[in-house]
């Protein structure tokens, strides 16, 4: 197993073994650079264990307004997330901000846990809260010529409770239809 590493690494582990006296020995000099092969295969052995996913989609499917004040806006954004891999998807959580006809809306979060089935889909509530004045004036004249729909873009992370993938980033844009 020794040849397998390339002879410079080979020559800097046996180095370094002889630097040490607990391992100063023929036997363990050659023992050192065996084990350094075997952990580097493990560590892509686990690599190659972790699962496969493709990225999960996002769109917004409803909005309704909580609660609207001078300086701060929030809504209630219902969301349809779809899982198109072939296991469940256990979602803890997502965080996110929201564009609208380009401009800049809000920032959104859920800390709802829930289980997307696999090849499925489902639908959640996510509290979005906005502060209008500044981007109102510029969102506003876009929907009257918009014909009842809006451009909407999504950025964040999705956190899950699967062991090798905590965090799925994405960047989702769309249309909503206002009518």
């Amino acid at each position: 197993m020794v040849r397998l590493l390339p002879a410079a690494l080979r020559a800097h582990l046996l180095q370094v073994a002889a630097s040490f006296p607990a391992v100063a020995s023929a036997r363990a000099r050659r023992i050192v650079p065996s084990i350094a092969v075997a952990v580097a295969i493990a560590a892509g052995g686990c690599a190659a264990l972790a699962p496969k996913l493709e990225k999960p989609t996002l769109e917004v499917v409803g909005v309704e307004i909580v609660d609207a004040q001078f300086s701060q806006q929030r809504f209630n954004v219902k969301m349809r997330v779809q899982n198109p891999n072939e296991r469940s998807l256990p979602i803890r959580g997502l965080h996110f901000t929201m564009q609208l006809a380009g401009e800049d809306f809000g920032e959104g979060h859920s800390a709802k846990a829930f289980t997307v089935p696999a090849l499925g889909q489902a639908e959640f509530d996510v509290g979005v809260t906005t502060n209008l004045a500044a981007s109102l004036l510029k969102i506003l004249p876009k929907l009257d010529r918009s014909a009842g729909t809006l451009d909407y873009r999504l950025r964040g992370t999705v956190e899950t409770d699967l062991t090798f993938l905590r965090s799925i980033p994405f960047d989702e844009k769309g249309t909503y239809s206002t009518k």
